[in-house]
């Protein structure tokens, strides 16, 4: 057993979707989460500046004498997990592997569709993944590089961004897919637009589920799940403290002590 920390990182607030779930069913672990806020997004940088941040966010992690750290975010899921696992010796869980597998397993889905951010789409992990897992299912994906400043900035119920959601959904719409994947942690936040937008006729997957379950698969087989004997308190930091990022902690995980919320600096 071990009760050492999970660390989890993402570019901003949308890696606490991935926090929330994973509590959800790991509730004895504590979390140590990195949001480089400062910088995001992630998903319209080139693969070198994204590989080059995700190196910052490990070392970070490292520091904290975490026993795994997972990827809440699918633009370094997407292109960086090669150079992580070659660079650092501790497991790290992308967000994508364990969302394909899910998928791929599923003999009714005939059609899939992705909407996630340009590299994330642009670097074609999902696609090539689901196929190399299911080459029967036909994969969609379309490009929606505003919604997550939509999202950093609290503007998730506007009738302005239901018009974004539309119009980046239509592609994947008139291809009939069955079920769509939400490529990017911050689009849980606008799961209600989603849902109104798709009805009950597709089938929505938030990978921050998927990765939970394989999470605490993986800690269970590694022996490294907390042994539930010490009460442990999670701890945030950010690389820039702003009001969408307490906002959303707050709605997600209600009071919060302050000296287990930092603001840091990745840079030198």
């Amino acid at each position: 057993m071990n009760n050492r920390p999970i660390g989890v990182f993402d570019s901003g607030l949308g890696g606490l979707t991935v926090v929330k779930e994973i509590k959800k069913i790991l509730p004895n672990e504590k979390i140590v989460y990195l949001g480089d806020t400062a910088r995001v997004p992630y998903g319209t940088r080139s693969k070198e500046t994204i590989i080059k941040f995700a190196i910052e966010d490990v070392n970070f992690l490292l520091k904290k004498n975490v026993k795994c750290i997972v990827i809440a975010c699918n633009s370094v899921s997407s292109v960086a997990v090669p150079t992580l696992k070659k660079q650092f010796k501790v497991p790290i869980i992308d967000v994508i592997t364990p969302t394909c597998e899910f998928i791929a397993k599923n003999k009714n889905i005939k059609k899939v569709g992705i909407i996630g951010t340009s590299a994330t789409v642009k670097s074609n992990t999902y696609k090539n993944t689901i196929n190399k897992l299911n080459k029967k299912i036909k994969v969609f994906q379309n490009e929606a590089p505003l919604l997550v400043p939509l999202v950093e900035e609290g503007e998730n119920k506007s009738s302005f961004t239901y018009q974004i959601v539309q119009k980046y959904l239509k592609p994947l719409i008139d291809k009939n897919v069955d079920m769509l994947i939400l490529g990017c942690t911050h689009y849980p936040v606008l799961l209600p637009i989603f849902r109104k937008i798709l009805g009950n006729k597709i089938e929505i997957i938030d990978p921050a589920r998927c990765v939970s379950k394989y999470l605490k698969k993986y800690l269970k087989e590694k022996n490294l799940l907390n042994d539930g004997k010490i009460s442990f308190v999670d701890f945030f930091a950010v690389t820039d403290l702003t009001d969408g990022f307490l906002k959303q902690l707050k709605i997600f995980f209600g009071k919060y002590k302050k000296n287990n919320l930092v603001k840091i600096s990745l840079t030198k």
